[in-house]
C-alpha cells in the first residue's frame, strides 16, 4: 500500500447494518440509527473533531500535556434545494492545561485549531473543498 492510500471495508450484517474494518484490523459497527451504532453523519462529525484534534493535540502537547482535551461535534442535518446536508457544524474543545507550559499550550491552541482546519486536517480540508466520490458497482 502506498503512503497516501487509505482504504476502510464495510461488510453488511443485517439490514441497514455495517462492519467497517480498517487496514490494521479494528473494527466498527454502523448504522441507520435504530440501534445503538453509530449513524454515517455521526461517524463524519467524529471524523472532523477527531482529524482536527490528533492534528493540534502534539502541536500543544509538546508545551504541556492536556488535563483536560475533550471534543464535541455537532451539525444540524437539513433538508432543501440541495438535498439533504448538514449546516452549521460545530467543534467546541474543552481544554486544560496546567504545570510549567499551561500558557504556552493554551497561547498555541488557536493557531494550531486554525492550521488543522485550513491545512493540516485532511477530512475538514476534504469537506471544505467539496471533494467528488465516485461511486463504482462490481458484480460479484
Amino acid at each position: 500500500m502506498s503512503d497516501s492510500l487509505r482504504t476502510a471495508d464495510l461488510v453488511r450484517t443485517g439490514p441497514s447494518a455495517y462492519r467497517a474494518t480498517n487496514v490494521r484490523g479494528a473494527t466498527l459497527d454502523l448504522g441507520d440509527g435504530s440501534t445503538p451504532d453509530f449513524t454515517p453523519i455521526e461517524l463524519l462529525l467524529v471524523a472532523l473533531a477527531g482529524c482536527t484534534a490528533v492534528t493540534a493535540d502534539p502541536i500543544v502537547s509538546r508545551r504541556a500535556e492536556p488535563a483536560t482535551f475533550d471534543v464535541h461535534a455537532r451539525a444540524d442535518k437539513v433538508r432543501d434545494e440541495h438535498g439533504n446536508h448538514l449546516v452549521d457544524v460545530r467543534l467546541t474543545f474543552d481544554v486544560a492545561f496546567s504545570g510549567d507550559g499551561a500558557e504556552a499550550a493554551r497561547a498555541a491552541l488557536d493557531d494550531a485549531l486554525r492550521l488543522a482546519e485550513e491545512r493540516l486536517c485532511t477530512v475538514s480540508r476534504t469537506v471544505a473543498l467539496g471533494t467528488p466520490t465516485r461511486v463504482e458497482v462490481r458484480d460479484v
